[in-house]
């Protein structure tokens, strides 16, 4: 029995139609996807060149940031936001808090054989949104098309670009020994609204994800004049794991306080209920801000005068440690070992 052959001529089935391995082969199908899909709603001058890279206009004096990132968020819309913004926000924060201005962005998808083209669209238009709101634009791209049951619906892997400028380069190296540990605000959120929306749990107060860009913040802060020694999004592994490795980067070693961790009632909840620890869990529009000690204040007005750090605390600070330890000062008085993630708490949640 002969299959029917598609017809690729007519226009985009987006209410009804699927992705199909015809739309990764490189021919008619796959430039409709991209035409009537992708770049209409990315679509900018640098897309529109049509190329297999692009050509952008050189930064001026600085030195290049770039980093990359792959998203397999399950499930791929959850409250908050879904895996087309995160994709964006996820990226442009790992240029940002590298000290650098977010430029540019490439964004690779791998589709599933029978992924349905609404969803595709609405992840796209997603994106496109997310990159216009942040300034930062998706310059080239690529995709490819996997059996049916080879994948999950869709995978993005983003590339961002960025300049900074000699000397204002941030890294997680600069931790001394003295300096204030800052967060942007509560934590958890992000990773526990995924949590909640896979295994069906209705809380009372719903969770919602904090995934958002943070370039906006970061430039305020930067503004304050505050001598910012690190700055870092604490993501998968959340906060305990990123201090972690900023301590062995630095070569120090960190003290907590408990009680000035900021944590959403409702998140605090989830986290009892399911055996888990929001020190633990991933955030995605939340950073961690290490600066000295004499512009701690400075810095935490300026980061609670954004929107975005409106529930920014002061959590800890740096000290000598020949073993690097993270630790915590419990709410009752005592002390605690912060250690790396060990496993994975929570997969799947970027």
């Amino acid at each position: 029995m002969t299959e029917t052959r598609k017809n690729y001529t007519r226009p985009l089935d987006i209410k009804h139609g699927q992705v199909d391995m015809a739309h990764g082969a490189g021919g008619r199908a796959m430039a409709q996807l991209i035409e009537e899909l992708f770049a209409k709603h990315l679509g900018n001058e640098y897309l529109a060149q049509g190329d297999d890279g692009a050509l952008l206009p050189a930064p001026g004096e600085g030195r290049l940031v770039m980093a990359t990132d792959s998203h397999v968020v399950s499930p791929l819309f959850f409250p908050g936001g879904d895996i087309g913004c995160l994709s964006v926000h996820g990226t442009i924060n790992d240029v940002a808090v590298m000290g650098a201005k977010p430029l540019y962005l490439s964004a690779g998808f791998i589709l599933e054989e029978g992924f349905k083209l609404a969803d595709l669209a609405r992840i796209v238009q997603s994106m496109a949104a997310a990159a216009k709101e942040a300034g930062v634009p998706v310059v080239t791209g690529d995709t490819k098309v996997v059996e049916r049951g080879k994948g999950d619906g869709v995978f993005i892997t983003t590339t961002g670009v960025g300049v900074v400028a000699s000397g204002d380069e941030l890294s997680g190296r600069a931790a001394q020994p003295g300096d204030v540990i800052l967060v942007s605000g509560t934590l958890g959120d992000h990773g526990m609204a995924i949590m909640a929306e896979r295994e069906s749990l209705g809380f009372e107060s719903p969770i919602v994800s904090d995934t958002a860009a943070l370039h906006g913040l970061i430039a305020a802060m930067r503004a304050s004049g505050a001598e910012i020694h690190v700055l870092r999004d604490p993501t998968r592994g959340g906060l305990a794991t990123t201090l972690n490795e900023i301590a062995q980067q630095s070569g120090v070693g960190m003290m907590l306080q408990e009680k000035a961790l900021p944590v959403k009632p409702a998140v605090s909840a989830a986290c009892e209920f399911l055996g888990l620890d929001p020190l633990y869990v991933a955030n995605e529009g939340k950073l961690v801000a290490i600066c000295a000690a004499r512009d701690a204040d400075t810095l935490l007005s300026a980061m609670r005068a954004h929107p975005q750090g409106a529930a920014a605390a002061i959590i800890g600070s740096v000290q000598a440690d020949p073993h690097h330890f993270v630790q915590m000062t419990t709410g009752f008085g005592g002390k605690r070992i912060v250690d790396w993630l060990s496993g994975e708490q929570l997969p799947r949640i970027c």
